[in-house]
């Protein structure tokens, strides 16, 4: 029956959205958003905790190549999404306006084996970060239970459960547009605990408690080697987000233009986000910094290295923002629901639509949270979901995409630019993939299923 759904869809992905109208488009992406709307809801997919994982990234590549490589990957995806949104453009000034990743797909790329690689991807994405902020939230309750009773009797999976119940409540709200202002606190959340590590970090960097600075790198050719494309896998993780078609859908049509002002507003905060917390957490900790700088701030023994005060309301900033980028990241799966089990033709309250959807929303989030209780070591997937799921949605197809669809001379600079970005992205990919994979072998040892510890 799913499969029969999305066969259906992929044969009507070029129609207009007019003529295939149903309740995933209707309920979860109904376009009424501004472009500071689809700002807000860009920055919380891609502006998130994981910054706190970029002087790690820069470890693993020191100064030069660290710097150049983060600005670097910074201005490949705002190019690529500048061209996926003028592709999205293109198509809906010719009367075929998507709203779904794969059905841009299906469009431009035909609607065999493409349009199912990227419903695969995406979803896997989407139901990994869903996972990983359940995780990470979890863990930043626990780390705050902790520090006001050490010896309680509460474990991390009854931290899990109490994230997924706050998600299973806030899901509730029934379309993408609905989470507008929730993403704009999310926005100021990660400003707020980005200026907040960085002056822990510079506090730590400047106290007689400071490691050492040392930024060498690995001497082994070969791990120095993976480390850098680790790193760039992480790299490809924090700026990826998998979900631009579906953001530019809550725009109000004609959205033609409106997403550009969105990707500025969202970069300029990227410029902020991205490079204050790098600098400042590579220079304070150097090559001991850990996967996590809030870590480095907490070390295991010895006293913490910035005020408890600061520390605390930086968690709980990181808290609250993780439950929006879970609703964020949450919408593909309700939208691909409510397609399949929603009546678009009565109200989104009426009880034939509601019942459905707080049953089905539901499961979805415990399934998630179970495998969070399951596979408390997320933090090293980050590398690999960069480079299988967000490096070929985000680095790969947009400039297919775009030259395709746009169809610029096959001479041209910009053609053959495009063509240059998808060969080194996708050697990029392959190569992250395996030295994500490598990291996630060595370290396996460390894996427990249903640790009450999450595994960096």
């Amino acid at each position: 029956m799913a499969l029969a759904a999305f066969d259906a869809e992929a044969g009507a992905a070029a129609k207009p959205v007019a003529e295939v109208a149903d309740a995933g488009a209707a309920f979860v992406l109904e376009s009424k958003g501004t472009w500071w709307h689809a700002g807000f809801h860009l920055t919380t997919a891609i502006v998130g905790p994981t910054v706190l994982t970029l002087p790690y990234a820069l470890r693993g590549m020191g100064w030069a190549l660290g710097l150049t490589a983060l600005s670097v990957i910074g201005a490949v995806t705002f190019y690529e999404y500048s061209l996926m949104s003028r592709v999205l453009d293109h198509c809906e000034a010719r009367g075929r306006r998507h709203i779904r990743f794969r059905e841009l797909a299906a469009d431009v790329l035909g609607s065999g084996w493409m349009f199912y690689f990227v419903v695969t991807v995406q979803t896997a994405i989407n139901t990994g970060v869903s996972i990983g902020t359940i995780l990470l939230a979890a863990d930043c309750l626990e780390i705050m239970y902790m520090s006001i009773s050490p010896d309680g009797p509460l474990k991390l999976y009854h931290f899990i459960i109490i994230v997924a119940v706050a998600l299973a409540f806030l899901s509730q709200l029934p379309s993408f547009h609905s989470l507008r202002h929730i993403n704009f606190a999310s926005l100021l959340l990660s400003l707020g605990y980005t200026i907040l590590v960085s002056a822990a970090c510079i506090g730590a960097g400047l106290s007689k408690d400071a490691p050492v600075k040392d930024y060498s790198l690995s001497s082994s050719k070969s791990d120095h080697t993976f480390n850098a494309f680790l790193s760039i896998s992480i790299l490809a993780s924090v700026f990826g987000n998998g979900i631009l078609p579906e953001i530019q859908a809550t725009l109000a049509p004609p959205a033609a233009g409106k997403m550009m002002k969105a990707l500025v507003l969202c970069y300029s905060v990227i410029v902020f986000a991205f490079y204050l917390p790098s600098i400042t957490g590579y220079w304070a900790f150097g090559s001991k910094v850990q996967s996590n700088v809030l870590k480095s701030l907490m070390p295991d023994s010895g006293p913490a290295l910035a005020p408890t005060w600061l520390l605390g309301l930086t968690v709980l900033f990181v808290l609250l923002q993780l439950l929006a980028i879970g609703l964020v990241y949450s919408q593909v799966a309700y939208e691909i629901m409510e397609k399949n089990s929603a009546d678009a033709a009565q109200g989104r309250f009426s009880r034939r639509n509601l019942v459905p959807r707080l049953l089905l929303r539901t499961l979805y989030l415990a399934f998630c949270a179970f495998m969070a209780a399951m596979l408390p070591f997320f933090g090293d997937i980050v590398g690999v979901v960069g480079a299988v799921g967000f490096i070929p949605l985000d680095f790969v197809l947009p400039v297919v995409m775009y030259n395709i669809a746009l169809a610029p001379p096959k001479r041209s600079p910009l053609f053959l630019a495009n063509t240059v970005l998808m060969i080194v992205f996708a050697g990029v990919g392959a190569i992250g993939a395996f030295a994500s994979i490598r990291k996630l072998v060595l370290d396996a040892g460390k894996f427990k299923l249903f640790s009450n510890n999450v595994v960096d």
